[in-house]
């Protein structure tokens, strides 16, 4: 082979190796772009959702900023089963901050894709729990020592409310909120007809909640009406918390402040 040759043999291989290169560019970058453009499905937006309402949240720093209208309340939520259609069962319950053993509300959250026919993408159902003593503090036990997935299954009881979940709009602060439909669910505490909810997720799994009740009139009778509450996830205690004035209340002060609050709805 001549010299002329090989040059002109080097020159196409120079040029085939620069289209694979190219190609190969283009190629990764179609895929890498199909990869960020791939539409979530509503089961990955139920799972995002169970995510950001699990764990330890309070609402310290709302109630220093606003003590006379909000509590420093403990919410803490855990998986505990998961249905057959693949719904996802959590405990919850919501305590005063200073006494995380005495919770005041304890429920199951049902979380699982909205129906196809529905515009929506998570469904969060909240229903009662048969025997409320034996899941007190159950996401602060080791696993050993709570009911099985097939026992919190058979403690699920009655059906309380739901709330239909969409993605936020861009801009919101908000990843998704939700509110029950426009009619409520039937509630009877302190003289209720109906009860309405609304719940939103934000950023760093801060969940914000709001419940009130009304009469047949459409007067609210219990619940906050300033606005939700503000649940952000517990940082590292410091033991000083303890001992703000949002937590030591004297009793006579407590019992004024729960009177009409949501948290005694049940």
């Amino acid at each position: 082979m001549g010299e002329g040759d090989s040059e002109s043999s080097n020159g196409g291989w120079v040029k085939v190796k620069g289209l694979l290169i190219k190609t190969a560019v283009v190629v990764g970058g179609a895929l890498f772009l199909r990869r960020l453009t791939k539409s979530t499905t509503r089961r990955d937006h139920a799972r995002f959702v169970s995510h950001s309402l699990s764990g330890e949240k309070n609402s310290r720093e709302q109630a220093s900023r606003d003590p006379d209208h909000y509590f420093n309340l403990r919410m803490v939520a855990c998986p505990a089963a998961e249905m057959v259609d693949g719904s996802n069962v959590l405990y919850f319950e919501q305590a005063f901050w200073r006494t995380p053993q005495k919770p005041f509300r304890q429920r199951f959250f049902m979380v699982k894709p909205c129906p196809k026919e529905m515009k929506c993408d998570v469904e969060l159902s909240t229903y009662a729990i048969r025997d409320m003593e034996e899941y007190k503090n159950f996401c602060d036990r080791s696993k050993d020592q709570r009911p099985l997935p097939e026992e919190v299954i058979r403690d699920i009881a009655e059906h309380l409310t739901t709330v239909h979940l969409k993605r936020c709009d861009r801009g919101k602060r908000c990843l998704y909120e939700g509110t029950t439909p426009p009619e409520g669910f039937p509630n009877t505490w302190n003289n209720a007809a109906y009860c309405k909810s609304e719940l939103a997720v934000l950023k760093n799994n801060e969940i914000h909640m709001w419940d009130r009740g009304y009469d047949d009139d459409g007067n609210q009778v219990w619940g906050v009406k300033e606005g939700p509450y503000e649940f952000k996830p517990a940082s590292t205690s410091s033991f000083k918390d303890m001992y703000s004035p949002v937590n030591l209340l004297s009793p006579l002060s407590l019992d004024k402040r729960i009177e009409g609050s949501f948290v005694l709805q049940e």
